[in-house]
């Protein structure tokens, strides 16, 4: 059996679905080259450290203000290659884009090209510091700038708004900009629509800026009902945050007839672009109507998303939005040279970003935007260029329709008559077996070394699954994740229970989520977590 340590951890045995260990359980509990690793408080001593430090020369209690810690700071201690063990062996047991493909619907998790992350290591990009003086960062500028060239060259935008941190600050961004050309013409209007098929954080974003926030439904394909949001709009209406694509993976076909109806009734649109790269090179949303949109440059543009790095959420606008975007924004003179602008009345400058007075509402940020994100993003555009992004977005419509029918027979699809789908194939689990669910699907795709999809999301549908492929995969990577994906979803359709119990072979077995989630355990005390 399995001894436990000092601590009382204990290492876990594999099972095989029919509950009975798959060979003998080995002395350590590591599988071959899978190592079990426990917490590093458990195989830390507090007397251990990487690190020698010199004592201090002097009493420095003086300058402490009485503050000087009098008992041990309760940090694990180990040594160096302890330390780099630990964490390469966690490493392992971590799910990444770079082992397989990773099927997160709308979140667009890709593969990205390693010349971009040569290009932002380059001295100049990776140690340029916020606190230089602008005259030793013109590169920087420079790059800002011609990026902001080509993000409203492939919106058909007027101006953008480059310092926004990631999608949702991008969202509050453009929501501020109608909230401010709405002040400037004295027009008190209090309340954003937000259809069904938005993003969650589009209502969030509304509420947050002091709007009220009321539905609109969807169609019975999934997108938004014209004659319902025409019926809701009047004086009261600030505007619209629509998600095109929408999340359930479809393509607003009325959007321009949605966007002439909010201009005629006084309000703007706000567009959530954070999956413009099923439309990139395809579509402009300028030509659509619209007024305001975020890119999430760490999904379009393929930089690392989520725990992989910082995002950034650049905001292109409208003309009518223009002159009320944040400060600072980058403006060249006529010799050609980049400024950054920020204050007001710099109207000497020739400035292809905004136009007219500007009326801006502030700072979003202390500093201006993601310099890694920046560069990263530009290089995607500038080493793909116009037909390179334009396969972009097919391929990545080509994938997800590639998904779609090639499992729709196994799993429920709600809109598989409504047409081809953008970016990501939404399922559901309306035809189950038993008391299986979407959470049992996704822990047997886990055993089949996968990531599990989306769940639970889209709300419009029951158990929903939205699985986004991204442009990158190749035939045969899909292929292989549908062989999978069909073989559990056959499992669930068949109502085989053995699906409660998996993962069977993952580092860990099912934990209790809500539990962990209503109650976590996030600090080491006295031996115990507290």
């Amino acid at each position: 059996m399995n001894a436990p340590n000092q601590s009382g951890w204990k290492p876990s045995a594999p099972v095989s679905h029919d509950g009975a260990h798959e060979g003998p359980e080995t002395v350590t509990g590591n599988r071959a080259l899978m190592l079990e690793e426990p917490l590093i408080f458990e195989i830390a001593t507090p007397d251990t450290t990487g690190v020698d430090l010199p004592q201090p020369a002097d009493d420095i209690s003086s300058r402490l203000g009485g503050l000087k810690r009098d008992q041990a700071i309760g940090l694990p201690g180990l040594s160096e290659p302890e330390t780099v063990r630990h964490y390469t062996r966690l490493s392992r047991q971590n799910y990444a884009i770079d082992l397989g493909l990773f099927p997160l619907g709308s979140c667009t998790m890709k593969h990205n090209p390693r010349l971009n992350e040569k290009v932002a290591r380059m001295p100049g990009f990776a140690d340029v510091h916020p606190l230089q003086p602008v005259d030793t960062v013109r590169g920087a500028l420079e790059v800002m700038n011609e990026l902001a060239h080509w993000l409203i060259t492939l919106t058909g935008m007027h101006g953008v708004a480059m310092s926004p941190k990631a999608g949702a600050h991008g969202e509050l961004c453009g929501i501020l900009c109608i909230r401010a050309a709405l002040e400037a013409r004295g027009d008190a209007r209090k309340v954003v629509l937000v259809p069904e098929s938005a993003h969650g954080t589009n209502p969030a974003t509304a509420a947050f800026a002091g709007y009220e926030v009321e539905d609109i439904p969807a169609t019975k394909d999934g997108r938004v009902d014209l004659e319902a949001l025409k019926a809701r709009l009047g004086p009261d209406v600030a505007g619209v945050m629509i998600t095109n694509p929408n999340t359930c993976g479809l393509f607003e076909r009325d959007m321009k007839a949605i966007s002439d109806a909010v201009h005629e009734a006084g309000g703007f649109v706000y567009c959530d672009g954070a999956n413009f790269n099923a439309i990139v090179g395809k579509v402009r949303p300028g030509d659509l109507g619209v007024d305001a949109m975020h890119i999430n440059l760490h999904k379009t543009f393929s930089t690392p998303h989520g725990g992989g790095g910082p995002g950034s959420g650049p905001v292109v606008l409208s003309e009518a939005l223009s002159p009320f975007a944040p400060l600072p924004y980058t403006a060249r003179t006529k010799d050609g040279q980049v400024h950054l602008i920020e204050e007001e009345g710099a109207n000497a400058f020739s400035n292809e970003h905004f136009g007219g007075s500007m009326q801006s509402f502030g700072r979003m940020t202390a500093f201006h935007g993601q310099m890694g994100m920046f560069t990263r993003a530009l290089t995607y555009i500038l080493s793909h260029g116009a037909d390179g992004l334009k396969q972009v977005a097919e391929d990545a419509v080509l994938n997800a329709n590639y998904v779609l029918r090639a499992c729709e027979d196994v799993l429920f699809a709600p809109f598989a008559d409504s047409g081809p789908c953008m970016h990501e194939a939404l399922f559901g689990d309306k035809n189950f077996g038993g008391d299986l669910t979407t959470l049992d699907l996704a822990k047997g795709m886990i055993d089949e070394g996968y990531h599990p999809m989306t769940m639970y999301f889209p709300l419009v549908v029951h158990g929903a699954m939205l699985i986004e492929p991204t442009e990158t995969e190749s035939k045969a990577a899909l292929d292989q994740f549908i062989m999978a994906l069909r073989s559990v979803a056959s499992r669930a359709k068949d109502g085989d229970e053995s699906l409660k119990q998996s993962p069977y072979y993952a580092p860990r077995r099912r934990l209790d989520e809500t539990q962990a989630a209503r109650k976590p355990l996030l600090s080491w005390i006295d031996g115990d977590t507290a």
